[in-house]
């Protein structure tokens, strides 16, 4: 099976674990069975604006069992990235949480609120009760190069019950629009927080999973990790297949059941300019702009065999790139 390839899952949360209030159905218990099958889970999340603990028992309460201590956040992430750049005990301005002041604060350094107080670095993380004024004196505090700045993430939206909500990415796009800097960033895209994940779990061939190709599989990717795409949030089979280069996963699932299954071997073969891929029962051609997907079988192997031979054909791709037309049929 898949899950036997890796000896960690480093786990996206929204749209992996659950949705909106709900858990996604099956996946705690999935996420359980790879802990029996000795293969931990760490959860990797952009969220600064909870405590691990809080967002642990978010977890328990869906079924999922794990601790505190299997949390990754962007906090933690922003914390060790101070830790590379400040002495212990440098003063820090906070603009987020309560939360992030006390994850910034157990990693040895003075979180503040005024640029009066004199602050080293700032740390800009997402509230939802931000206001004019906690952005204004990240500005006033950034105007000094000298001063460093990490931001935990750049989401650009966060789900809500009612929809898609501006995200922290919003928040540090305003800053960094009045100041002319651009922060450090600590969390997804960027490698450090899968890193961090890795080493907390001891692992040396991870795999990270996410719903997500532009933070969880980017920064996957990045990081040198595995990925895998799990189609039960934000992604679709035709976003995945035009993925750029870097946001493409080794990986599409179409739950968390699919880690213990065994994944299709695919052989990919080219002859001039035409570019075919094989497997699971399926055959895929791309001519120039048209792919032709042939074959029958489980759905989510045609597209994997697609997508082996979009790719082949489009090996560098750094924006998205799909096919002008797309045939199905049978052989």
């Amino acid at each position: 099976m898949l899950l036997k390839n890796h000896d960690a899952i480093l786990s996206d949360l929204d749209g992996v674990v659950y949705a909106g209030p709900h858990a996604i159905d099956g996946a705690p218990q999935a996420l359980n069975r790879a802990e029996d099958e000795g293969v931990p889970v760490a959860f990797v999340t952009n969220n600064a604006s909870r405590s691990v603990e809080t967002i642990a028992e978010h977890l328990r309460s869906l079924g999922v069992n794990t601790s505190a201590e299997r949390i990754v956040s962007s906090a933690q992430a922003a914390a060790e990235l101070l830790r590379e750049h400040l002495k212990t005990g440098a003063k820090v301005l906070i603009t987020g949480t309560q939360d992030l002041a006390e994850c910034v604060e157990a990693a040895g350094f003075k979180a503040v609120y005024h640029q009066t107080e004199n602050p080293q670095a700032v740390v800009q993380g997402f509230n939802p009760k931000m206001v004019w004024e906690n952005l204004a004196e990240a500005a006033f505090t950034l105007a000094d190069p000298e001063i460093l700045w990490i931001a935990t993430n750049t989401d650009w939206t966060i789900p809500q019950a009612r929809g898609m909500a501006p995200g922290n990415g919003t928040l540090v796009h305003a800053v960094a629009k009045a100041t002319g800097r651009t922060p450090y960033i600590a969390g997804k895209p960027e490698a450090a927080i899968f890193r961090t994940g890795a080493q907390k779990l001891k692992s040396t061939a991870p795999v990270v999973v996410g719903d997500r190709l532009d933070t969880d599989i980017r920064g996957g990717n990045k990081a040198g990790i595995a990925t895998a795409c799990v189609l039960t949030g934000v992604e679709s089979y035709q976003s995945i297949l035009q993925a750029p280069t870097f946001d493409r996963p080794d990986y599409i699932l179409s739950t968390l059941n699919d880690f213990f299954i065994e994944y299709p071997k695919i052989t990919v073969t080219s002859e001039g300019e035409s570019y075919t891929a094989e497997g699971a029962g399926y055959h895929a051609k791309v001519e120039g702009e048209i792919l032709t997907i042939t074959g029958e079988g489980e759905e989510p192997d045609a597209w994997r065999v697609a997508c082996a031979a979009w790719w082949a054909a489009y090996p560098q791709e750094s924006e998205s790139h799909q096919p002008k037309e797309i045939i199905r049929g049978k052989r």
